[in-house]
């Protein structure tokens, strides 16, 4: 598991936590109950509801791992001190594609956050990473899996 900073907004951070103490308060006993409840129905070789149930609890334990760990190593970026001058994490980028012509909004965001639907990637993803710190006016080539595309970096804003 790679120790990196997450950078996320404190909206984003809260659920987090969130669903780290749901995890630890009702997914844990419960996973506890239907091993204790599949232990009760005899011979535990030939059982698979307890097999099924360890499983589920061993996959359980590593969620609630991977979010400690991703939140132990969160840092919270606050929207009012962010730098419009280029593209940085947490900044809405306009950009238009210079082969199709089609202008399109992204917000950069960090890979917790990352949802291409409502307009957010990654600041890790190909694209992410060759828009992070260009400015207006400035033309992006970024290597993608199908060949490198051109991106013309049209605005900048929170």
């Amino acid at each position: 598991m790679s120790e990196h900073t997450a950078y996320v907004t404190m909206e984003t951070f809260d659920k987090m936590r969130e669903e780290l103490h749901r995890m630890k308060s009702v997914d844990r006993p419960a996973a506890s109950r239907a091993i204790g409840e599949a232990r009760e129905k005899g011979d535990l070789k030939e059982n698979a509801e307890y097999d099924s149930a360890k499983e589920a609890q061993g996959m359980l334990e590593a969620k609630i791992k991977q979010l400690e760990s991703t939140i132990s190593n969160a840092k919270i970026v606050d929207t009012s001190t962010i730098d419009i001058s280029k593209v940085t994490i947490l900044t809405k980028v306009t950009i238009t594609n210079q082969a199709t012509k089609k202008t399109i909004t992204y917000q950069i965001v960090g890979e917790k956050e990352a949802d291409l639907k409502a307009g957010k990637i990654s600041a890790s993803s190909p694209i992410g990473k060759g828009l992070m710190g260009r400015k207006v006016g400035e033309l992006a080539e970024i290597q993608a899996p199908n060949g490198v595309m051109k991106f013309m970096v049209d605005n900048i804003t929170v």
